[in-house]
């Protein structure tokens, strides 16, 4: 069995969506300067790294992260290759990929490269509202992307709209394209918008 871990690292001056909070670690507690143990303190936006969004984030008075569904977050999952696309990927590019039948998708694109970079890029392939529909129109209960957005308001509307989970900030680059077992977890915070979240694929 092949465990693959697909989450960002979340790490102190890491790249976050334009205008979010920055990460930010701090040693507040030292062995090395006589404290008994060492302790840290973490301050960042929940939507850093590999996060879920909950639909509050685009509907108000719609479920926080505390109602994220965890069923749709665990089960088979297609990794498809849309390293093709440039731009978005509305209903047209998603009808020039080789869809699977599939209640959890995640698009393996060119952002991958993005990663590498100290800043954040506007530049990334994303989801378009007509390619959310179409997603939706096919019974997908999960869709992932390996930037910081799902995409653009339209898409993160619709998604939400439909209690569709949008994972997002996934690290797909050492992924072929196939069929997988997905694990994915996000942290159960009360009243927020997102939830950081660890996963992992897992082949045979």
């Amino acid at each position: 069995m092949e465990l693959i871990d697909i989450t960002v690292p979340l790490r102190d001056g890491m790249v976050v969506y334009d205008g979010d909070p920055e990460v930010r670690l701090e040693r507040v507690h030292s062995i090395e300067h006589g404290d008994v143990a060492n302790n840290s303190r973490l301050d960042f936006g929940v939507h850093s790294g590999t996060h879920i969004d909950a639909p509050v984030h685009f509907i108000p008075g719609a479920p926080a992260a505390e109602d994220l569904p965890l069923e749709p977050l665990m089960g088979a999952a297609w990794v498809v290759d849309a390293t093709g696309v440039e731009g978005s990927l509305d209903a047209e590019a998603l009808g020039g990929l080789d869809l699977p039948r599939a209640e959890r998708i995640l698009f393996k694109t060119r952002n991958s490269r993005l990663w590498e970079l100290d800043h954040f890029s506007h530049e990334f392939v994303h989801l378009t509202g007509s390619g959310a529909d179409e997603l939706i129109g096919r019974g997908v209960r999960l869709v992932g992307l390996d930037y910081l957005s799902i995409g653009d308001p339209d898409a993160h509307r619709v998604l939400l709209g439909a209690r569709v989970v949008a994972l997002e900030g996934l690290d797909l680059s050492r992924v072929e394209p196939g069929e997988y077992e997905l694990v994915c977890l996000p942290l159960k915070i009360v009243g927020s918008d997102g939830a950081p979240a660890r996963a992992i694929l897992i082949r045979d």
